[in-house]
Order: C-alpha cells, then structure tokens, then sequence
C-alpha cells in the first residue's frame, strides 16, 4: 500500500515535469512553421515572434509573483491541480488562434501554468519525500521533464515529415497552388503540434486530485492527526513518528534540547534545534535566511544564463542555420532530447551517490565547452558572409522594398545561382524606433517574398505603451517616431548555407551542451531551489528565486531572434559560455554539499555560518 501511494506521488509529481518541459520544448518544432505562415499572414515582426516563444517564461515570471503564496494558501495539491487545469485551457486558445494577440495570450497563460508547476512540485516532493528519497525525487521530475522534451520533437518531427509529404505532392502543381498548398500544410502543422498536448495536461488536472496533501503544510496549519495520516501513506509508522516529531520541532518557536547526546545523529539533532528554536522570531531578512537565500537565486538566475531554454526552444532554428534541412533538423531535435532524457536517468543514479556539487561543477564545465565549440563554428560561417546593404538600400522605393530570392535577384546580388548551392539572405532594418530581421532561403519551396513596408513594420500602440509614456517613460517604441522615419537598412548579408557537415558538427556541439546540463545543472537546480531554502521562507523564497530564473530565462527568449539577426549566432554563444563559466565558479567556490541530509540539517548549517 505505501509502495504503491509513493509511486502514485512520484508519477503525477513526474507529469508535472513532463508538462514543464512541453511547456519549454513545445515551441522549438512549431516556430518555423509558424514563422513561414504566422509573418506572412499575420504580419508579425521577429520581435513579435520572439515574444510568441518568451510568452511561456514570461507567464513563469507572472505566476511566480504568487505560486509560493498560494501554495501556502490553498495547499500543494491544490495549486497543482489549478496549475493543470491551466495548462489545459491553453491548449485550445493556441491552437485556435486566428491573429497575435489570441495566440500571445494563449502561450502565457500556458507559461502562468509552467510558473506554478516549477515551484509547487518541487516543493511538494521536498515536504513529502523521506530525505534518502528526496533527491531521486527532485531527479524523477526533471527526468519526466526531459520526457515531455522528448514528445514535443517527436511530434515536431512528425509534423515536419507531413509538411515535407505535402510540398513534395504540391510540386506540379503551378506556383500559386503550389505556395498555397505549402502555406496550409505549414498552418496545419503547427497548429496539430499544440492539439497532441491537451491529453497530458488533463491526466496531470485529474491525477492531482487524488493525491494527499503536503504533511508539512497540514503541520503548519495545526493538522497534525491530518499530517500524521499524509506520511503514513507513504512511511512506516516508526518513521512517520519521527518526521512528524521533527517537524513540529521546526514549527516550534523555542524548545529545549535533551541533555547529554554524544552520539553523531543526536548532535545534528540539537545543531537543528537551535537552528531552528529562533524560527519563529527571528526576521525574514535575517542573515541565517540571507545566505541561503541569496545563494539559491544566484544558481537559478545562473541556471537561465547558460541559455537552455533558448536552446530547446530555438534548436531547430538553430540546426537549420547551422546547415541541417527541414525534417533533419527536427531529427536532429529528437536526438538532442532523447540524450538529454537518457543523460538525466545518469544524473538520477549519480545524484545521491557523487552529490549536488560534484555533479554542477561536471555540468557547468562541459557546458561551458560546447558553447565555445558551436559558438566557433558559427563565427567561421558567419566570416563567409557578403554585405549586400548598399544594393538592397539602393533597391528600395517610396521607403519599402519587396524582393524574391530568385535567380534573378541573386544574380543582381552577385551571387552565382548558376551552381544550385542554397544560399541565405538576412536583412535588419528599421523605421525609426521599430526593427525587424527577416531571413529568406534560395531552396525554400514557396519562396516567399521578402517584404518590408511601414505598416507591417510600425506597430500600433498598446494601451500599456501609453500609459507608461503618461508617466514620461517610455519602455516601448512610439509610433509617432515611426510613421515618417525613412526606410533604413541596417544590415543585409547574403552567404551560402553552411554544408550538412557543418550542421552536424553544430549538432554535436549541442549534444555535449545538453548531455552537460542534464547531468548536472537539470537536477541539481531543483535541488539546490527546494533544499536550501530555509523552511520558514521555503515557499516565498522558491518563488522568489524562480521569478529571478524564469525573468533571465524570458530576457534571454525576448531578445534571441533580434540579436541573431543583428549581430549572428556566434555572439550569443559566447556570451552564454561567459555566464555559464560563472556559474562553474559559484557551484566550486560557494555552494555546499546537501546529499543525505534532511531539510533542517541543512538551515542548521547556514544558521552556523551566519552566526
């Protein structure tokens, strides 16, 4: 009975990551098709598309204003279960959108979900798991978070072949049929990518229900038959005594120690409680809760700085402008999470064996060295590229421009169609205040125009636009400063789409990366947010940290694609390993070891150091 409530936890906690991570790897197979339909249809600029992907983090940061709250409000299971229920109604507000705002609106609320989902579980898994299991634990939920990588590119991959099917069939058709058939089965796809995730969230909505409550929170509340009866689920009852009695020593504002223990276990047993005999009175700001506090949030904003979530998000962008076509790239994609899901059961089996530390400083190390490694190999690429500014500025009338990247054009170009080789235009430029990058390849089936004009460029203004402008700031572009500025060409290069080795190898690069941070900083990052946080400010301080995570992780999304555009692959890889060697630092030099102790050793710890 208890094996089986313990497996049944562990599983619906599991989901939980697995939702996290389609929450993150969702995106990564339906942005292109998305950008070849959405900017043509819609009219959406990189910026916006941009947004489209932080939207998620985004909604991560919004909820993690409120998650720890209310966790502590409504209990750990009943967050879950709103955070499900969440997750769920995203779905079909994605996948029915029919314009930018449905769809932005859609991936936040989605993100809201995420946000939730990334404090309260692990959260919950810390306060109900025996403090032997406490890490295998946090490592099942990331392992059943790479899981959810997984199914997102399978089914992007089974998207891409349906795409690759219809244009294959729509070449006789004439050019006009052709492009329409194209741009279909491109809106379909991405639209079907969304549909296939309703299903788990609505397992995870049910499963939730029908789990107990966190013990630790029904003690908090003075539920102690309540909490009593949460740990006898999954407990003998000789330990759930001793957990529970441990637990309302935590609770209690001051309390005398036995006298006399010699022995090891009841000298960490004291070091807790006067640990934890000030918790009641002792102020939030404190440097007994500083230190760790402070600590967790540095690896978390770090944990973003290596740039994952960019990485899984963009990956199949990534691979295709490192020289893997179409459904390779996607193949590419699922190799990636699959190594990612396979390198996380490695960190399951190390984590409680080699610890936290070890494994973080292994991670960042190996992270540090494929971002270099692909970061060189765009930077060789991109040497290659011809600027190409002056004749496209030239080309430009009534201050637009719209061009197809036919041969004649790239004759005009200087580029030499005449041998087959697949070539890449990408073009920055901008209406005063208003940017946008748009890239456009030769072997491109339905060749879509390169269009650029004020209207689709000149954003109207948003109501937030204007109310901050009230207040004489101005955090976003005025379309006042736009509606007359000329057509300004920023940057136009035009260069031969790296060869399939060159892929590969970028591929490689990206096989190290993510093997590195599943074994180390994938897991650990749960752990080190849900172990050292003391336990009086665990669950504000989770939200907290993550807030300052998931703010890191959407600067990082927001900007990716504009700063690609203006300043190439290379430049953002470099500056993810600079990050990412910081990190390595903090987890040698500050962060401690936490493997085998339970919640109170730990703050007990730190309370020494502050002392």
């Amino acid at each position: 009975m208890q094996a089986r409530a313990m497996g049944f936890l562990l599983f619906i906690a599991g989901m939980g990551g697995l939702l996290y991570g389609i929450d993150v790897g969702i995106i990564a197979g339906a942005l292109p098709y998305l950008e070849s339909t959405a900017s043509v249809a819609w009219h959406l600029s990189a910026q916006q598309l941009s947004f489209i992907v932080a939207a998620v983090l985004l909604g991560s940061v919004l909820s993690s204003l409120f998650a720890g709250a209310l966790a502590d409000w409504i209990g750990r299971r009943w967050a879950m279960v709103l955070s499900g229920v969440l997750f769920t109604l995203s779905i079909p507000l994605i996948a029915l959108a029919d314009g930018y705002v449905p769809l932005l609106l859609g991936r936040l609320l989605q993100g809201v979900s995420g946000g939730l989902i990334g404090v309260v579980v692990p959260l919950y898994l810390a306060e109900c798991l025996h403090a032997r299991q406490r890490g295998r634990g946090a490592a099942l939920f990331q392992l059943l978070l790479t899981i959810g990588l997984v199914a997102a590119a399978v089914i992007g991959l089974m998207q891409a072949n349906a795409v690759e099917a219809a244009t294959a069939a729509a070449q006789q058709l004439g050019e006009t049929e052709r492009t329409a058939a194209v741009f279909a089965a491109k809106d379909h796809a991405w639209r079907s990518i969304f549909w296939w995730c309703l299903t788990p969230g609505l397992v995870f909505s049910v499963g939730a229900l029908l789990l107990a409550e966190s013990p630790r929170w029904l003690a908090r509340r003075g539920q102690i038959e309540e909490a009593r009866t949460a740990l006898l689920r999954t407990r003998p009852a000789d330990e759930a005594e001793a957990e529970l009695r441990e637990i309302q020593q935590a609770l209690t504002p001051a309390h005398s120690t036995a006298a006399g223990a010699t022995d090891a276990t009841a000298s960490h047993g004291a070091a807790a409680s006067r640990a934890n005999a000030a918790t009641g009175a002792d102020p939030l700001l404190s440097r007994r809760y500083m230190l760790p506090f402070l600590l967790a949030c540095l690896i978390l904003a770090l944990n973003q700085a290596t740039g994952i979530n960019s990485v899984l998000a963009y990956v199949v962008n990534i691979l295709n402008q490192a020289g893997l076509p179409g459904s390779t790239a996607n193949a590419g994609d699922v190799v990636l999470k699959i190594l990612n899901a396979l390198m996380t059961i490695v960190a399951v089996a190390l984590v409680d064996r080699k610890g936290r530390k070890f494994l973080l400083m292994l991670g960042t190390g190996g992270i540090v060295t494929a971002l270099l490694l692909a970061g060189l190999l765009f930077r060789g690429a991109e040497a290659e590229q011809r600027d190409v500014r002056p004749t496209l500025q030239a080309r430009a009338q009534s201050d637009s421009l719209s061009l197809r990247l036919d041969a004649a054009t790239l004759q005009a170009l200087g580029a030499n169609a005449d041998t087959g080789a697949p070539v890449q235009l990408t073009v920055a430029y901008s209406y005063g205040p208003f940017t946008n990058v748009q890239t456009r390849r030769s072997d491109d089936a339905a060749l879509p125009p390169l269009h650029m004009s004020r209207d689709d460029t000149v954003q109207p203004d948003s109501v937030i636009g204007v109310f901050f402008r009230k207040l004489y700031l101005n955090p976003f572009a005025d379309p006042a400063e736009g509606m007359h500025a000329p057509l300004r060409i920023e940057r136009a290069d035009l260069a031969a789409v790296p060869s399939t080795t060159h892929g590969w190898l970028v591929a490689g690069a990206m096989c190290l990366f993510v093997a590195s941070f599943a074994v180390g900083p994938g897991v650990c990052v749960w752990l080190a947010l849900s172990e050292l946080m003391p336990n009086r400010i665990r669950s504000n301080g989770m939200s907290i940290a993550l807030l300052i995570n998931q703010f890191v992780s959407t600067m990082i999304a927001a900007v990716f694609l504009p700063t690609v555009g203006q300043h190439g692959y290379a430049t953002m890889f470099f500056v993810w390993a600079g990050c990412t060697l910081l990190y390595f630092l903090t987890a040698t030099f500050l962060l401690p070891e936490t493997k085998g102790k339970t919640l109170e050793e730990i703050e007990a710890r730190f309370a020494r150091q502050a002392a």
